[in-house]
């Protein structure tokens, strides 16, 4: 209703005390949710600024006994009890040559202070950009440095011809100072400045993490996270997806890490585990009726450190439909993702939908990886029937891979380096073979174990052309592909053939359902044990387990993997079989995954779904080298904040609540 006291209406246009420029201002109609009690409910003001530079208000209720303190949208704070203080009435970046002749009042930053004999020239900051601003007193600067936070008001004027500034959007119009007030000194001595913060040594920057969080391109990152994930929410929303939370203390399950433990207060000995995803929660949900659910799921994984992961936590697109097929999940990850690079990468290249299926194994002969990067047009070959026809004694026996590219133009350093990489990781030499124009014969040390027939037809099996390079890599069933997949992004990225400015995608499906463990030697999951096996009971009785194919995809981004699902599992005898292959016995089944185990006694339907890496997405979309730069406070490589000092000692107290001993190593 309307507020008919006029002694609210006079207290709000009493005259300012701390702005003058704000008495100027004419106001809006005043609304209020309700009557004022008194010293109860005080009126709580929120402010705008039109097109036309005049402001606005309206009122609310807010609980504070004495004075009223108002906060508007744009950070304005009006005291109502005699007088008001205006922090800004316009945000740094909003001021254009429509706006001369205006008194306005900005509050931010000072990003740079420069002296041009009497006047100063002072760079203020806020979130949006920055206003050039003008001091014709030198005084009213004393004690201000860089990074203080401060509130000025003056007059919009023109920029002189030869002081406009084209790299702003402001850079035609500055503020001439007419007062001023320090909000927030700042210490003279920066660790960094904040604009020059991604030249600083990480640990740094990590440790003043708030300072490098001002660098415009690291705020505009946590910007951009904020609106994908936005973006997400919606598209998911949209699809029919419900938003559903699941729980963070939960119980440990073996998914593939180690787990981060939490020791029970009130039951002695025993621990809760952080969730590497909330897996066996999703799948309750289908059990329990519910149709599709995504929630943005954090995840905690003890892992270490990549550039494209965060150790810790990260955060993941989590979804799951009941009464759905692997199409089905790969369609909504599909229209998702790729609605989602084309909104906020308009002017990049990406892979139309549907995006190309590459099998496991078909990945990893052709690229030597289960992540490819397809901008890089290299593709390996296998050449293991050829060798095992020639007489060189270092492939025999062994499978053999081949990588063709123009390295015509390329000098001898060039293979010096090639050779170089390849035994950095770990290979005993890079054998090639250059096809020189008009003569039958290669360029290389290999060729004089080649007959003519041999060497037309690894030309015919390469597609080799005069000028190019045929590599070789040979080793071990396994190791030989990882290899050529090195050698491949390697090459690809020395010869600078990935293409510019695109994200390719494809989906890797038919992963192997188990495999051998390297440390235990025995038979292990592959992907995710709850997967569903092609084939399902009978595959698991009937075929060799290593040859047994599971339900489960990965989604590829320019050589990153960006999401993992899984058709589930939702039969108990099928659960059993697979575990059992894997070493569990029905009791321990039953005892680490009760729920599950039991839930599926109870009618569940077929379900799958899928997890998209928010974390990494941003950092493809930000165009950033590490997924530290898109989270606003992530742990260091070593797994340290050093903002806040963890992980760090507790007391003895704490943790005898915990029921917890810290055993010293002898």
């Amino acid at each position: 209703m309307e507020i008919r006291s006029e002694r609210q209406r006079r207290r709000l246009k009493a005259p300012p005390r701390r702005v003058a420029a704000a008495a100027t201002l004419p106001y809006a109609d005043l609304h209020t949710k309700s009557n004022i009690a008194p010293n109860t409910r005080e009126p709580y003001a929120s402010a705008w600024v039109n097109s036309g530079g005049t402001a606005g208000f309206s009122i609310r209720e807010t609980l504070v006994p004495k004075q009223s303190v108002m906060t508007g949208s744009l950070g304005a704070v009006f005291i109502l009890s005699g007088g008001m203080i205006m922090y800004r009435t316009v945000m740094c970046n909003a001021l254009r040559k429509e706006n001369i002749g205006q008194t306005v009042s900005l509050a931010g930053w000072v990003d740079t202070i420069r002296d041009h004999g009497g006047v100063l020239f002072l760079a203020l900051r806020d979130e949006t950009g920055i206003t050039q601003v003008v001091f014709h007193d030198d005084e009213m600067l004393k004690g201000i440095g860089r990074e203080c936070v401060i509130s000025v008001t003056g007059k919009v004027v023109e920029r002189d011809a030869e002081t406009v500034d084209p790299k702003l959007a402001t850079g035609l119009v500055e503020v001439h100072v007419e007062q001023m007030e320090l909000l927030g000194p700042s210490k003279s001595m920066l660790p960094f400045i904040p604009a020059e913060s991604m030249d600083t040594r990480e640990e740094v920057r990590l440790k003043y993490r708030y300072l490098d969080l001002r660098n415009p391109k690291v705020h505009e990152n946590i910007i951009l996270r904020s609106k994908v994930i936005t973006y997400l929410r919606r598209k998911m929303e949209d699809l029919g997806f419900l938003d559903i939370q699941t729980p963070i203390l939960t119980a440990s399950s073996p998914e593939g890490a180690r787990d981060f433990l939490v020791p029970s207060r009130k039951h002695k000995g025993k621990f809760y585990a952080l969730p590497q995803a909330p897996q066996q929660f999703k799948q309750l949900l289908m059990v329990s009726g519910f149709n599709k659910y995504y929630q943005v799921a954090p995840c905690f994984r003890d892992e270490d450190a990549r550039q494209d992961r965060s150790p810790g936590e990260f955060y993941q697109l989590d979804y799951e439909m009941a009464f759905a097929t692997q199409d089905d999940v790969l369609a909504v990850c599909e229209e998702v993702i790729s609605d989602t690079f084309k909104h906020f990468a308009p002017d990049s290249v990406i892979s139309d939908a549907p995006f190309e299926r590459i099998t496991y194994r078909e990945s990893m002969l052709k690229y030597g990886t289960d992540k490819p990067d397809l901008r890089n047009p290299l593709e390996i070959i296998d050449l293991t029937d050829f060798f095992a026809n020639v007489d060189f004694p270092i492939f025999k026996g062994k499978p053999v891979r081949g990588i063709v590219a123009d390295c015509a133009a390329c000098s001898k350093k060039f293979f010096e380096d090639s050779l170089k990489f390849a035994t950095s990781i770990g290979m005993k030499g890079l054998g090639y073979l250059t096809a020189v124009e008009g003569q039958p014969n290669f360029k290389g040390p290999i060729d004089k174990f080649l007959s003519d027939e041999q060497r037309a037809e690894i030309r015919q099996l390469s597609g080799i052309k005069d000028g190019e390079t045929v590599f070789f890599i040979s080793d071990k069933k396994g190791t030989v592909d990882l290899y050529a997949g090195q050698i491949r992004t390697w090459l690809g990225e020395r010869l600078d053939l990935l293409e510019k400015n695109a994200f390719r995608f494809c989906f890797v499906v038919d992963f192997p359902m188990y495999e051998i463990n390297e440390e235990t030697h025995k038979l292990d999951f592959t992907h995710n044990p709850f997967s569903m096996p092609q084939g399902g009971l009978d595959a698991l009785e009937n075929q060799d387990p290593l040859e047994i194919l599971a339900y489960q995809y990965d989604l590829v981004c320019n050589g990153i993997e960006l999401a993992s699902g899984a058709v589930r599992n939702h039969s108990v005898d099928i659960m059993k079989k697979a575990f059992a292959l894997a070493g569990y016995t029905e009791e321990e089944l039953a005892a680490r995954f009760s729920a599950l185990y039991t839930a599926f006694q109870y009618g569940a339907p077929p379900h799958a779904g899928m997890a998209p890496g928010i974390d990494r997405m941003i950092m493809l979309l930000a165009d950033t080298e590490t997924i530290r730069n898109v989270i606003a406070f992530p742990l260091n490589g070593n797994a340290q904040d050093l903002l806040l000092g963890a992980p760090s000692q507790v007391t003895e107290q704490q943790l005898r609540e915990a029921n917890i001993q810290i055993r010293e190593e002898a």
